[in-house]
């Protein structure tokens, strides 16, 4: 779904993009081919007056009137080395004299520039080729006395239009694939987020499936079984008991599923406020001090006078220290010990909870974070666990830019320590 949301994205991007750039490209040409003409226009307006200088004609009408029906030109005038003819005309239009090739007796071109195809040389037509034609009316005062024509061959300017073009047919591809690269990499940016977000909803609900699955089926179980005759008080009792715990254990499942999909990403640095984490862990000692007698372990906790500050969110702290000292608290037996330790080390502050219970085997401390992992799965079921409190830890610990590590030996108990940057 996200890849075909992805080449939709970068298919519309491409064919925006690619339509400016072809209306870029093909408006650049056209006002390239309209520069570069009114400059090639230019020069042969140049080379057209300084020719006619040269030949020092005098263009008066009794002089036009005398030359006409005359030959071409037989003197040591010669076109400028860019013409190609040059012709005099007549006020009547009429061909008098000319230099190359004389075209016709007539004069049929408007005074202006034109693009025309004419030989190459006076004694051959069938080659030819485009020229820049101008011409010119020859005034006296303001009377129209004769005029003058002359061209220039166009292939400098093919030349760079065809360079233009060439540039333009290889280079507008190249850039329209450059574009469609940069669409399909912008849209993998652009759906990143959604796919997080659509991430998160598959593992939910996988997780939530996975683990809801077996509580649902003692649910139904329980209540089948008290409604069956004879109808026992004292068995329904104990079935609408078991149905309690276990929707109990759901929400809990439910509670903890909802926190990892919440809290997954980093966190604002708005939302986080200076905490003494010396006060935190102090209160947090407070309360399993008081339930350690309950199970028969020892509790202690090692704090420091002096406060130590973060930037942190007090109740995801909570949350991550109270998941690893009630798991050390399940998986500790009677008479053991529990011990918690703060202190700061190398710019960090590093937390501590030591137990001397049942150890984790080195197979399986690779595994110790993942969602659902339980090294007992018995007695996690026996301990109302799912498996989820030490992956609830490391996401909260990770948010932060911290770490958190466990060193375990089979039999002799667990040490899980969180190191958190110390920064304000």
């Amino acid at each position: 779904m996200f890849d075909h949301s992805r080449r939709n994205l970068a298919h519309w991007f491409a064919l925006s993009m690619g339509g400016i750039l072809f209306a870029f490209a093909g408006v650049g040409y056209c006002l390239s081919v309209e520069e570069q003409l009114r400059v090639f226009d230019d020069e042969l307006f140049s080379e057209s007056k300084a020719f006619a200088v040269k030949t020092q004609y005098s263009l008066y009408q009794s002089q036009w009137q005398n030359q006409r029906g005359q030959t071409p030109v037989e003197s040591d005038a010669s076109l400028n080395g860019g013409l190609m003819y040059a012709r005099w005309y007549n006020s009547n239009k009429q061909l008098l004299q000319f230099i190359g090739s004389s075209g016709g007796k007539q004069l049929t071109a408007k005074p202006g520039f034109q693009t025309v195809e004419a030989p190459i040389d006076s004694e051959s037509s069938s080659t030819r080729t485009w020229v820049r034609q101008v011409t010119l009316p020859v005034l006296e005062g303001k009377v129209v006395i004769g005029y003058f024509q002359t061209a220039v061959p166009m292939n400098s300017l093919r030349v760079g239009l065809n360079q233009a073009r060439l540039f333009l047919t290889f280079g507008v591809p190249v850039t329209f694939g450059v574009i469609g690269i940069t669409g399909w990499f912008l849209g993998g940016l652009a759906m990143r987020p959604s796919l997080r977000a659509y991430q998160q909803l598959q593992q939910f609900t996988a997780d939530a499936s996975h683990e809801l699955r077996a509580p649902v089926a003692t649910v139904l179980s329980n209540a089948q079984v008290a409604l069956m005759p004879p109808e026992d008080p004292v068995e329904q009792r104990l079935r609408l008991q078991n149905i309690v715990q276990t929707a109990k254990s759901m929400s809990t499942l439910i509670n903890d599923l909802l926190f990892l999909s919440r809290h997954n990403g980093s966190l604002a640095e708005t939302g986080l406020k200076p905490i003494d984490l010396c006060e935190i862990l102090r209160s947090l000692a407070q309360e399993f001090a008081a339930l350690a007698p309950a199970q028969n372990l020892n509790f202690n906790a090692h704090l420091p006078e002096h406060p130590i500050m973060l930037k942190a969110d007090a109740n995801l702290l909570k949350q991550a220290v109270i998941n690893l000292l009630t798991n050390a608290f399940k998986y500790t037996s009677a008479d053991g010990k529990v011990e918690l330790y703060l202190f700061t080390q190398s710019h960090s502050a590093v937390i501590q909870v030591k137990d001397n219970g049942i150890g984790i085997p080195s197979t399986d401390l690779p595994h110790i974070f993942d969602r659902f992992y339980r090294v007992d799965t018995v007695r996690s079921r026996q301990t109302g666990g799912f498996g989820l409190g030490l992956a609830i830890a490391q996401q909260i610990v990770q948010r932060y830019g911290g770490q958190i590590t466990v060193n375990s030996i089979l039999g002799q108990g667990s040490t899980f320590q969180i190191s958190l940057p110390l920064k304000l």
